[in-house]
């Protein structure tokens, strides 16, 4: 995390520098991506810097399969229900009642999830992002997925937006594969099989060609 605002910028700038040239890395070697950058416009990617990895764990399961604006009012009322000013601690989390978790709006499968992170965190068993930053990508999903309720997309977002790391394909993100289907024009969904084919010539910057497919398929509900 870092320590002040002057090192988030600092993080923030170094990052952008890595996203331009990652740009043009994917540019170079995909001609179906250099045409939809060249009509998108840059990348904005966003990257959490302060945000620890329990809170990113949480959020993420408050986005499982929901909306983005729906998963936000309940992560609104999860803040309001704390009476905290940014966002509840794990301690808190896990002494809360399933029953109040479950009022929040949460599924009873999220809130044993949320419980289960939130019982990992206190116990040391989830890295703080110091400790995060020393670790693979791989590392980081050995050491994540065995939290209830914790899948390998869940820990692909964290690796993104959380991380900031550079080279994450979430093949199993419906928007990913709707993404990746309309930019070649496929006449179906791409199997998990056919992301290797298909993107692998994107690394190491593949986290950056995810953000253009989410954005692909973001236009394709709007026509």
């Amino acid at each position: 995390m870092p320590d002040s605002r002057d090192d988030e910028q600092k993080l923030t700038a170094a990052f952008n520098r890595k996203v331009r040239a990652g740009i043009k890395h994917l540019c170079k070697h995909s001609p179906e991506l250099d045409a939809w950058v060249a009509q998108s416009g840059p990348c904005s990617l966003q990257i959490q810097w302060e945000r620890e990895l329990f809170e990113a764990l949480v959020r993420a399961i408050a986005h499982q399969q929901l909306h983005g604006r729906a998963a936000e009012t309940i992560l609104g009322r999860l803040v309001a229900g704390f009476r905290c000013e940014e966002f509840p601690s794990a301690m808190q989390l896990k002494r809360a009642s399933h029953e109040k978790l479950r009022g929040m709006g949460f599924s009873n499968a999220k809130a044993l999830a949320i419980q289960g992170i939130a019982s990992a965190a206190v116990a040391g068993e989830i890295p703080n992002r110091a400790v995060a930053d020393t670790l693979t990508d791989d590392e980081l999903v050995e050491r994540l997925l065995p939290l209830h309720g914790v899948g390998r997309w869940t820990v692909e977002m964290l690796l993104i937006f959380t991380l900031g790391r550079l080279d994450v394909m979430p093949i199993d993100d419906f928007g990913v594969k709707s993404g990746l289907q309309q930019l070649f024009g496929l006449e179906s969904m791409p199997k998990k099989d056919a992301f290797a084919e298909l993107t692998d010539h994107w690394k190491p910057y593949r986290s950056l060609g995810a953000w253009y497919l989410w954005r692909k398929a973001d236009a394709g509900k709007v026509k």
